[in-house]
């Protein structure tokens, strides 16, 4: 498994059954740095009426919020290590730990090559030939994550989940995407074109209203839903945006430190976007004013590993955020950021648009 390439969102199976998601482009030497999705009903179960999974006889729970972190930790201390930048400890597979991998790319082929077994699968290849049809983009631009990647997905509830590899055809997705939500014909509409997405919900962002949450979200274009006249059904789909390999650079660093400076708010302007579509999200900014944190430091950039804040501000918009200060300590030099990540102020983090 020594010379083994993965990027974000592939997918690891563990020899007990545990799926783990890639997490970004950065990991130590024969190590993957991981979210925990799933896990095998033999070793973990939950709550939680949206978790349940199955595939034939085998059922699996999905984790959600920080409980997969926690049973890792509390039960699988083989799949935490330490990260030499933060240090202290994360989720990761040791190369030698991997008994197989899923790769959206792969397996989406085999989605679209194939006769559709159930309907979700046949809404999935519309989705797709409407969309390849209507750009410039073909099907190796495309991957399949979520539920379906893994054969687990539910035919009459589940997502649609697509991966979109690079930037520049994101950004030719993106812009198809705009043309066709305004057209009355077109089975695919913006996600968050009204308010329906978050009303009746619990809200937990402390600085980020509802609203401002579905217009940064609306304006995105990566949040779709597909009118499926067979079934009747409107389908969420979400088109995620992955870097393609020669995109990718490791930016892990044994000799770097990143050492926390406390809580920061800060107004900013953003310089630089290119890596605003990815996990992590990374927005290089110059500081404006420093609202609350240690000693006014200004931050040269704001990295974002939530989802809630990728594709969240465009270049030359001026923003307001609020999250951990971070100095970055490197042999040739030192600099600041604001990291939005897990923590336990994650409600209170905001990055937002404010002109």
């Amino acid at each position: 498994m020594a010379t083994l390439r993965l990027r974000d969102r592939d997918a690891i199976i563990t020899k007990e059954g545990l799926v783990f998601r890639v997490f970004g482009y950065s990991h130590p030497s024969n190590v993957y740095i991981c979210d925990a999705e799933y896990a095998p009903a033999e070793i973990f179960k939950s709550d939680n009426p949206k978790a349940f999974r199955n595939k034939g006889q085998h059922v699996f729970y999905k984790f959600y919020e920080d409980e997969g972190g926690k049973f890792i930790q509390n039960n699988f201390p083989q799949y935490m290590i330490f990260h030499e930048m933060l240090r202290k400890k994360v989720i990761g597979v040791n190369h030698s730990n991997i008994a197989r991998v899923r790769k959206p790319d792969e397996e989406l082929r085999k989605l679209i090559e194939t006769k559709p077994k159930d309907e979700l699968i046949a809404a999935s290849q519309k989705v797709l030939e409407f969309t390849t049809q209507r750009s410039s983009l073909s099907t190796k631009n495309f991957g399949v994550f979520g539920s379906m990647l893994h054969g687990f997905h539910h035919p009459k509830f589940s997502d649609i989940d697509f991966i979109i590899y690079g930037r520049k055809n994101t950004v030719r997705l993106c812009e198809a995407l705009q043309e066709w939500y305004g057209v009355d014909s077109s089975p695919l509409k913006n996600e968050f074109e009204t308010d329906e997405s978050v009303e009746g919900k619990r809200w937990k962002f402390q600085n980020y209203g509802p609203k401002a949450y579905v217009w940064h979200q609306r304006r995105k274009m990566i949040y779709a839903l597909f009118n499926d006249e067979k079934t009747g059904r409107v389908i969420k789909t979400e088109f995620e945006p992955v870097k393609r390999w020669e995109e990718i650079s490791n930016a892990y660093d044994s000799e770097v430190r990143i050492v926390q400076r406390g809580w920061t708010k800060m107004l900013a302007c953003v310089v630089e976007d290119w890596d605003a579509p990815f996990i992590p999200s990374i927005y290089g900014v110059e500081s404006l004013k420093v609202l609350n944190g240690k000693d006014g430091i200004e931050a040269g950039r704001v990295i974002s590993y939530m989802e809630e804040f990728r594709m969240q501000a465009r270049k030359d918009e001026t923003i307001y955020v609020e999250g951990n200060l971070e100095e970055v300590v490197t042999p040739k030099g030192n600099f600041y950021q604001v990291a939005l990540t897990y923590c336990p102020r994650y409600y209170e983090q905001v990055l937002k648009v404010v002109s």
